[in-house]
């Protein structure tokens, strides 16, 4: 299987057909293998009559229905988990998203990169709702992660196979993706799309999500950085801490043993008891999280690297 497109649905039964009209024209124009993977995301329409009759009148596509709503993440991960192509597509089912640009897209994996994400330059949303939050959003993940686009939030990108099935995504991940795959080692490009209005339906989206994507970054940001070495990231608060109560502690005792200065009533005291504690605690958590990862990549044979291919 040449390629796979994933596309989750929710709620989407009027944009269905015209977005199978328009995937299969451009798939059949590109002239190689491929299947699409719809995710029924627990609709509560009719969108899964509708994708069960696609699926009557085209063998290429294949379907997968949740027992209820798990989000865009969850639906997502699953159309990765099943997708056989060398070259997986996501993309929304909202038609905003341009089958017509899968092409450039596969044109650029073609290049040598790993990655191809869509940006939405002219992007047809609200201003205040929509834009003004995402142009935020991407400026914080592109700052914090070092990976630097200009669209995270945009459903239409390209991975190759290798990319896609070292990711694991929990939660809300899945606008996470290319920050992930860079720490895989993936070559990652951008490229513009057009972006239509929404014709159906209603966003699933608002400014609510502005405050998860920040708590979000903290989780991507940890992962990337001290997944493998959580005392990194512990110790260092932990011996700072812990020095500067020392320090603290010692000057008093100077006081007390040189000048004779009571310390009964003196604030500083309490400061640089607490330092040391909270230095001890910090340093334990640190401990515990590195058993917890040896113990989560000892029982699970999991790998701390990511293989691209061998030859032998």
């Amino acid at each position: 299987m040449d390629i796979s497109v994933v596309i989750p649905v929710y709620n989407e039964e009027a944009s269905l057909n015209p977005l199978y009209e328009r995937l299969k024209k451009t798939l059949q124009e590109i002239n190689r293998s491929y299947e699409i993977i719809f995710i029924d995301d627990g609709s509560k329409d009719q969108s899964w009559r509708v994708l069960k009759h696609l699926k009557e009148k085209d063998e290429n596509i294949k379907l997968i229905r949740f027992t209820r709503n798990f989000g865009q993440t969850a639906a997502i991960s699953a159309g990765f988990e099943y997708a056989k192509g060398e070259i997986i597509v996501g993309m929304d089912a909202d038609l905003q998203n341009d089958p017509g640009d899968i092409p450039h897209f596969l044109a650029k994996i073609e290049e040598g990169y790993d990655l191809v994400s869509g940006w939405r330059r002219h992007r047809k949303d609200t201003l205040l709702t929509r834009k003004l939050p995402s142009w935020i959003a991407n400026w914080l993940i592109s700052k914090i992660t070092g990976v630097k686009l200009h669209d995270y939030g945009c459903s239409l990108k390209a991975y190759r196979s290798w990319v896609i099935k070292n990711i694991h995504l929990y939660g809300e991940m899945h606008r996470f993706i290319p920050a992930l795959a860079k720490w895989c080692g993936a070559s990652i490009t951008e490229i513009e799309v057009r972006h239509h209005p929404r014709r159906f339906g209603q966003t699933k989206y608002g400014l609510s999500r502005t405050l998860k994507v920040i708590l979000d970054l903290i989780t991507v940001k940890f992962l990337l950085s001290y997944s493998t070495k959580p005392l990194h990231f512990f110790g260092i608060p932990g011996i700072l801490s812990s020095l500067v109560g020392f320090l603290i502690c010692s000057y008093l005792s100077l006081l007390k043993f040189f000048y004779h200065i009571q310390l009964s009533q003196r604030p500083l005291l309490l400061l640089g008891i607490l330092l040391i504690f909270i230095g001890i605690q910090f340093i334990s958590l640190g401990l515990l999280g590195e058993l917890a990862i040896r113990i989560y990549h000892e029982t699970q044979r999991k790998s701390i690297y990511v293989i691209k291919e061998i030859i032998e």
